[in-house]
């Protein structure tokens, strides 16, 4: 399973956390039409069949293929001039 690093879970916190976003909202990665591409975005909620990972209140739902993608990989985050961006990694 993927896990997260604390500047995910921060990132993923504040993209979450803001006015007017719902409780239960997320960060969706799912498969993307490119072979290995996988696409991003805060949602309300998951999907029917979405895994839902919550790591210290960060939630992520991934579908199917992205569960298999990311397995036993770390999801990273940085904040670079206002934009988000997400880096898979080996854990560790």
């Amino acid at each position: 399973m993927v896990t997260l690093t604390d500047n995910a879970i921060g990132l993923i916190r504040r993209l979450t956390d803001r006015p007017g976003v719902p409780n239960q909202a997320g960060l969706r990665i799912a498969t993307g039409s490119a072979a290995g591409a996988l696409t991003v975005g805060v949602v309300s909620g998951p999907l029917e069949g979405d895994h839902v990972l919550d790591s210290s209140g960060a939630r992520v739902f991934l579908d199917a293929e992205a569960v298999r993608t990311l397995d036993d990989k770390a999801l990273d985050a940085g904040l670079h001039d206002g934009t988000v961006t997400f880096t898979v990694t080996e854990p560790g």
